[in-house]
């Protein structure tokens, strides 16, 4: 049997027949999705992002903010709609592409989509605009004058593809700031992009010209001397490759490799709260196989709490072995399935050493806890549910443990008493922690939330002043003026 083609892309202006197209084959060998990619030359690609700037500057920077929040809430409603033909077929093809359970596919896009709603939206532009109408006209400043935030005309994204969906996060945050955007998908997951693009004008025709959803090989930079901002997520040696090509006038806004780990004090470990905390742990853990910057690598575990740090990681290894029958892990290439097997062989006899969690054959069809009873400073894992415990006499012992991955600090997972939790955030905010949240809710962001420590929306726009000056200078033209 011949495997299945979906054409990729949006490409507003072109004809099919007029564009080259790249063929990729995703997902597992035995039930394989092959997917044409749209290829640009540099002439088409310069005369596609003059379009869009046209379209932006004529039906998104004509529009108010609302006005585009009921857009992107209307298209979020078809995508939660099980009965949407392109709800079905995201449930179909997403599954296929990237090898993720179908159920995990199903039940992370019902909440990652929940996070787009026009509530939800409406926060995250009120997180950066105190006064959002700033978006739209003039507002004064209450120092005097006024000032105006301006979107880019073309906001050129690069998405990475280890996640589904991620893509959403940048394009609607453009969208917000009524920046048209060429989008450049991964060749690991080509496929929500495309459908949003064409779901958006489905559900507003105007905007047919205002983005745009392609691809390029990675040693192929021409698009970026075509954009006002370019927004990039990827690792972070592709990042600074991209970086090189970026004119000095361009903005260059970029999310690499980050590092997450979950912290549990002992005032959490009760014989009641323990087993459920380690439930919640599991979640972040199992959601797209750690996948995400906001997956755990590490769990730190106090000592003194009725349930103790080796009984804490059991039940972690319980739980996750439990979702492997709602979520199961998808199936490795030969290259992870190397990497997991070498990096168990690496840590497996210090666990044992330390008389610390057995694995017995039975767990590696889902990943592995590794137990550990001595101090040990965080450091990526080969994901795929894999994931140490570590158990700390205090958790103000962490802070020493994560500090030289500062640069890559993300998201800690805390569960601690009201008591500890200002000050164990304080600390880790000192050490380069950006975002901090229940254990359950690390890879589930709100919306709106500083990624990687930085402004969804204030740091695509360009701020205009109108001085006090001006309007008082103007005051001497007016027809009543002496």
């Amino acid at each position: 049997m011949s495997p299945q083609v979906f054409k990729a892309g949006y490409l507003p202006g072109l004809r099919d027949a007029d564009v080259a197209w790249h063929r990729l084959t995703l997902g597992a060998p035995h039930a394989p999705i092959e997917v044409d990619v749209p290829e640009l030359s540099p002439s088409q690609m310069a005369a596609l992002a003059l379009r869009i700037r046209g379209a932006s500057q004529a039906h998104l920077k004509s529009m108010s903010v609302s006005d585009i929040v009921r857009v992107l809430d209307r298209a979020t409603a078809r995508l939660l709609d099980s009965t949407d033909i392109y709800r079905q077929t995201l449930e179909r093809l997403l599954p296929q592409a990237t090898g993720f359970d179908a159920e995990m596919v199903r039940l992370n896009l019902n909440s990652f989509l929940q996070t787009f709603r026009a509530l939800q939206l409406q926060r995250f532009v009120a997180e950066d605009f105190a006064n959002p109408k700033i978006l739209d006209e003039f507002q004064p400043r209450t120092k005097g004058g006024w000032s105006k935030a301006f979107g880019p005309d073309l906001l050129l994204h690069v998405w990475a593809g280890n996640v589904p969906a991620l893509s959403m996060w940048s394009w609607v945050s453009g969208l917000l700031v009524k920046a048209g955007a060429i989008g450049k998908v991964s060749s690991a997951e080509p496929i929500f992009a495309s459908l949003y693009a064409r779901l958006l004008v489905e559900v507003e025709p105007r905007w047919a010209d205002c983005f745009a959803v392609l691809w390029w090989p990675s040693t192929e930079q021409h698009a970026f001397a075509l954009a006002d901002v370019v927004l990039a997520y990827g690792g972070n040696t592709a990042l600074a490759a991209m970086q090189a090509h970026v004119p000095v006038t361009t903005r260059f806004l970029a999310h690499g490799h980050k590092l997450s780990f979950g912290m549990v004090s002992a005032a959490a470990l009760s014989a009641s709260k323990g087993p459920k905390l380690a439930q919640q742990a599991a979640l972040d853990v199992a959601r797209y196989d750690q996948q995400g910057c906001y997956s755990p690598h590490v769990f730190y575990v106090q000592r003194s709490g009725h349930i103790s740090p080796q009984e804490f990681s059991q039940h972690l290894a319980g739980a996750l072995a439990a979702l492997q029958h709602k979520m199961p892990q998808r199936v490795l290439s030969i290259e992870e399935a190397t990497q997991v097997g070498a990096w168990r062989e690496a840590h497996e006899l210090t666990s044992m050493d330390d008389a610390n969690l057995p694995m017995p054959a039975s767990q590696a069809a889902w990943g592995s806890v590794l137990y550990v009873d001595r101090a040990l400073p965080l450091a990526p894992g080969p994901l795929n549910r894999n994931v140490w415990v570590v158990a700390v006499d205090s958790l103000d012992e962490v802070m020493a443990l994560v500090a030289p991955q500062r640069d890559f600090l993300q998201t800690a997972g805390l569960a601690a008493a009201p008591e500890e939790l200002m000050h164990l955030a304080e600390r880790l905010g000192q050490v380069g922690v950006t975002r901090i949240c229940a254990l359950g809710a690390m890879t589930s962001p709100e919306a709106g939330w500083h990624h990687d420590g930085r402004f969804s929306l204030l740091d695509l726009v360009r701020m205009v002043d109108l001085d006090d000056s001006t309007e008082r200078s103007a005051e001497n033209f007016t027809r009543y003026a002496p």
